[in-house]
């Protein structure tokens, strides 16, 4: 059956390139793919796939039944939007709309369900139980389209027993992949803070409430949180990333704006995290006698892969791709909607390498110059195949 699958991506390689090149020069923000959407069940429909279903405005859920479709239920994930980045690369696939960008690898995970699609429906007499491709919106913004695709039923009717999603990982070789058992990716919780003080000049702070002083103080404060509040065997990460404060060189502002994340990966801890921050920010205002607006958005949970399911697809990958080509993975302190599945389901959430030096192929996700080596396309999509037909099996 390897030979087989490999045969039919190996057939499809170049259609392959032409889907990922329109994606990634066509990209949508957030909840707004719907171009995308209508490109995507155009390319099912070319396949003769009917069972498609629009979800979450933007999503699309698709059922490939084998025979005997009842047997096991196995999804798919694919995430389809782009980031709000303006392009550097200079290629011929360089994405159209200004200010946005493929800058995720979204349009490879795209594409590699696709080319599933096709050869998973050439084969569905030869193998049982039931695919579910989920084609998913919003990725990229709280609340994730994940949890909305959840909450609107993707994984019932049929019910699902598993589900399996891929991510482009630039940091490993085009031919590798990655996989980790347990615990792999953090809670992202965002955080938005005012200060609010009395302005005034530079050379009189005596006679008004400096917020910029308060930002100082939070600031490093804050970081206690981590370092002396967090037990040190549980990853924590805390970072402050916009600080606004519209003052001049001897103007003091009336207010004080920030933005940061807070990530962890023990929810018990999360909580406890969150009103340790919201203690020593009304403390730190009250001490200076300023007021301050402290906003936890409660995002992603952290992502578990389940051991069972992870260790049989890492054996039938390495079977796939050879022993050597299958890595393991350190925790990543990066967050993933993806995570609302493993939270629901058992799931297995692996990395498909896309670096290659020798084409100067390495930048990273999120920045303007990120780009794969498309040989990662039908390696994508083959495997991504065979670990669906084995769990089947499983």
């Amino acid at each position: 059956m390897i030979d087989k699958i490999k045969s039919l991506v190996g057939q499809n390689a170049e259609e392959l390139s032409k889907i990922r090149r329109h994606l990634h020069a066509h990209p949508e923000l957030s909840f707004q793919e719907h171009q995308t959407m209508s490109y995507v069940k155009a390319q099912l429909l070319a396949l003769r796939i009917t069972d498609i279903k629009e979800m979450a405005t933007t999503g699309l859920v698709v059922i490939i039944e084998g025979k005997n479709p009842s047997k096991k239920i196995i999804a798919l994930r694919a995430d389809m939007d782009a980031l709000p980045i303006t392009e550097a690369n200079d290629v011929p696939y360089k994405s159209v709309n200004v200010g946005v960008m493929h800058a995720c690898g979204h349009d490879v995970h795209t594409t590699c369900l696709l080319g599933v699609a096709s050869v998973l429906n050439q084969l569905k007499n030869e193998f049982e139980g039931t695919i579910k491709l989920i084609f998913q919106p919003g990725e990229e913004k709280l609340p994730g389209g994940a949890s909305l695709m959840i909450k609107e039923g993707v994984l019932q009717n049929p019910s699902v027993n598993n589900v399996l999603g891929q991510h482009v990982m630039p940091l490993i070789p085009v031919g590798k992949v990655g996989f980790r058992s347990g615990l792999y990716m953090a809670s992202t919780d965002e955080i938005y803070v005012t200060i609010k003080g009395k302005g005034g000049h530079g050379a009189m702070p005596h006679l008004g409430v400096d917020p910029v002083v308060v930002m100082a103080q939070l600031i490093n404060a804050l970081q206690t949180v981590v370092s002396r509040s967090a037990n040190p065997i549980v990853p924590s990460v805390l970072s402050f990333g916009k600080v606004i404060a519209n003052g001049a060189t001897n103007v003091i502002p009336n207010e004080v704006y920030l933005e940061g994340t807070f990530r962890t990966l023990d929810e018990k801890w999360r909580a406890e995290a969150h009103e340790r921050m919201l203690e020593i920010a009304e403390g730190i205002a009250k001490a200076n006698n300023a007021s301050i607006h402290f906003d936890i958005r409660k995002g992603y949970p952290f992502l578990m892969n389940d051991p069972a399911l992870t260790k049989r697809a890492k054996q039938a990958a390495e079977a796939y791709l050879g022993k050597e080509n299958v890595l393991d993975l350190d925790i990543w302190m990066a967050a993933e909607d993806f995570a609302y599945f493993s939270q629901t389901a058992p799931s297995c959430f692996y990395r498909l390498g896309t670096r290659n030096e020798s084409k100067g192929i390495i930048s990273g996700v999120h920045t303007p110059t990120f780009d794969i080596d498309e040989d990662a396309l039908a390696i994508g999509a083959g495997l991504m195949s065979w670990l669906a037909l084995e769990e089947l099996k499983a």
